[in-house]
């Protein structure tokens, strides 16, 4: 059932139109819109720094689009329709955000910002950051994605309309409490009463994301030309699978996410959990451990077979048993569909983009089961330990692709510049422990910790990273 696009009104914005928020969310509102367009959600789409040009032939093109899902069968496409207009501030406006929040029509802003975006530490909004410094101290507009968003639900205020519902849509445990809180220190500290109607009227619903969709390729494009029988710059190629849980918290009407395929629960936390330990924190292990070894892309891992045991060790013995039952859900089927969903080789899914930002992705994926696995069995699991270490030989320029390797991270210039000026008797170990802020005081200061990295690290430097595994796979787990 296809819907009337004239119909659609500016209810839906989606800040970061990368491929992820095509393949995901935005396939989503369409899918839910073929089944009941009655509430007319179009949706807007913007970019804040980068994508200029990309939005500009988005627009060129109606505003459509082509997600392609990929398997053994080939590639199968469907045209998303919702989009209906596009924003960009160095082309609209510094302001022309803030000004498409505050209309009467909008109802939902949903981000795909990755980690960074939300510009946040531990405690809340990072005012350390030089973007939020520099917006809150007046000397730039706001650009960052928490300061658009404080300066357009100001105008909606000052404008006499109700709140509205901001939706999280990047792989952070809590993402909707991370968004809410960074939204309300930042109001807070422009103008408290804005924080609390904030509080009072908008809603910030957690969420779970769940679909594998590769950056594109020159090759990827041309395969999407092949089968469209056209060019599509915002084109996709992404795996058949897709799961979106969304805590039922709406502040106005709800969107037809239901009706597209999302789950809406009361409690999305053991979803996010079970996600990120078992298919994003085996995604790190592939693309670090993977990575070291010089494969490129997933399949390649998981075409290894010291690899898939590797996998298959880490999802039984590290990950499952750190987590909560699910009704319904049974974990060791849930490990060997990720399996084969990593073995799937028409998405050449690549190692160095999901090693890409590894500082802000430890945290949730592999820091976690370890300090649950210090908590509950005094240990350090071992495969957890051999990632971390195999990023400290990819922050100190060793191993495979040596210091020309390059690392897509915030971090990585500042811990490498550490990590490669110490003295040969220094201990590098303990630098990343006390430089790497992810691992946090506890970790830091815990020997355990720092004896197990020392351990990974001199297995993975002495035998290399296959052999490490091999040899770790004859061993009777701790």
């Amino acid at each position: 059932m296809s819907y009337d696009r004239a119909s659609l009104r500016r209810r839906w914005l989606h800040i970061g139109f990368g491929a992820f928020a095509r393949a995901h969310p935005l396939f989503v509102l369409h899918q839910g819109l073929q089944a009941d367009a009655s509430g007319q959600w179009g949706a807007v789409v913007a970019r804040l720094n980068s994508g200029q040009a990309e939005l500009d032939q988005l627009q060129a093109a109606g505003g459509r689009y082509h997600v392609l899902a990929a398997d053994a069968q080939g590639l199968h496409a469907t045209r998303v329709d919702c989009v209906i207009d596009t924003c960009h501030p160095a082309r609209d406006g510094d302001g022309a955000l803030a000004r498409i929040i505050a209309s009467a029509d909008l109802a939902v802003i949903s981000l795909t910002i990755t980690e960074k975006g939300y510009c946040s530490g531990p405690d809340g909004l990072d005012f350390t950051n030089p973007a939020i410094r520099a917006e809150l101290e007046g000397n730039q507009p706001p650009r960052s994605a928490i300061g658009v968003i404080v300066d357009g639900l100001s105008q909606r205020r000052a404008a006499g309309l109700g709140g509205i519902t901001l939706l999280a849509c990047d792989n952070l445990s809590g993402n909707g409490r991370k968004l809410a809180r960074a939204v309300r220190d930042y109001a807070t500290t422009r103008d408290p009463d804005l924080a609390g109607w904030i509080s009072a009227t908008c809603r910030f619903p957690c969420s779970m994301v769940d679909r594998i969709v590769p950056a594109m390729t020159d090759d990827g494009r041309a395969k999407v030309a092949a089968h469209l029988g056209q060019e599509d710059s915002a084109a996709v190629i992404c795996e058949p699978f897709l799961q979106w849980v969304i805590e039922d918290d709406f502040a106005t009407d709800r969107p037809p996410l239901a009706e597209g395929g999302a789950l809406l629960v009361q409690d999305v936390e053991p979803f996010e959990e079970m996600k990120l330990r078992m298919l994003n924190g085996a995604h790190s292990l592939l693309a670090l451990l993977g990575g070291q070894a010089g494969l490129e892309t997933v399949d390649a891992c998981m075409a290894d077979p010291v690899f898939a045991a590797t996998l298959e060790r880490f999802h039984l013995q590290e990950a499952i048993p750190t987590l909560p039952a699910l009704p319904g859900i049974d974990l060791g089927d849930y490990a060997a569909q990720l399996r084969d969903r990593f073995a799937n080789p028409a998405l050449q899914h690549r190692t160095a983009q999901i090693a890409s930002d590894t500082s802000q992705k430890l945290p949730q994926r592999i820091l976690a089961p370890l300090r649950w696995h210090l908590a509950q069995r005094g240990t350090v699991p071992p495969l957890c330990a051999l990632v971390l270490a195999s990023w400290l030989l990819w922050l100190q320029g060793k191993g495979h692709g040596g210091a020309d390797r390059p690392i897509t991270d915030p971090r990585a210039e500042d811990l490498r510049n550490i990590l490669t000026s110490l003295p040969p008797e220094a201990d590098p170990v303990l630098a990343y422990l006390v430089h790497y802020q992810g691992f946090g005081h506890d970790l830091a200061q815990d020997t355990r910790v720092a004896d197990a990295l020392r351990s990974a690290l001199h297995r993975l430097t002495s035998a290399g990273v296959r052999d490490t595994l091999q040899s770790l796979l004859s061993e009777p787990y701790p």
